[in-house]
């Protein structure tokens, strides 16, 4: 039996609507996110969402912060380096499991990978700041090994200057060519293969 509005604790709610919500974006994207439709999911009136966010875009926005949480969780679990490789080198190797994580979350959640920066409409929300004024973790981690780069010796002040903006351009470009372009389809370990290509190339260009 659908749950009441009364039957949720203070903060339920809220959370099983992001929850709904992360249910429907996973399977379809955006598209597939409707506040009545995830109200009704939940078995409380849109009415009662209202108390949580205002539109469907607060909602959306709350969906996506989450996911670009657990895409940063996803991508941290690709850093580690050997603890006795010199400094520049584990610098590097942490660079590249944030472009390879980037990659493979996209690859492996679709849906949950166009909602978590264009999640409006095509519009990127939250590129520099979201609502809470905080960088979107992937990119936070993005910005945090460049300058880990630095701080090795592995990449000179002069060449730091953007080069999150080419890191992701490059990423970013081919997990959308893998999951909405020509290269849809193609086998996984080619798609890995060709990634590696994508990342160390990058790497060494802003090198």
């Amino acid at each position: 039996m659908p749950r009441t509005r009364d039957a949720y604790h203070h903060g339920d709610l809220r959370r099983a609507l992001v929850d709904a919500g992360l249910a429907a974006t996973r399977a379809q994207g955006t598209t597939a996110l409707a506040l009545r439709d995830v109200t009704r999911q939940v078995g409380v009136s849109p009415n009662a969402a209202y108390r949580h966010f205002a539109d469907r875009k607060a909602l959306l926005s709350a969906v996506a912060r989450e996911i670009q949480d657990r895409m940063a969780e996803q991508m941290r679990a690709r850093m580690p380096a050997p603890a006795d490789a010199a400094p520049r080198d584990r610098a590097r190797l942490r660079l590249r499991g944030v472009g390879l994580g980037y990659i493979a979350f996209a690859v492996a959640e679709p849906g949950w990978f166009e909602t978590a920066f264009f999640g409006s409409g095509g519009a990127p929300e939250g590129v520099l700041h979201d609502s809470h004024d905080r960088l979107p973790p992937p990119f936070a981690l993005l910005v945090e090994e460049l300058d880990g780069m630095v701080g090795a010796g592995a990449l000179s002040p002069e060449r730091r200057d953007g080069a999150e903006w080419a890191c992701w351009s490059a990423v970013h470009g081919f997990a959308e060519l893998v999951v909405h372009g020509p290269l849809r389809g193609q086998d996984r370990e080619r798609i890995d293969r060709w990634a590696e290509r994508v990342v160390d190339d990058i790497i060494s260009g802003i090198v």
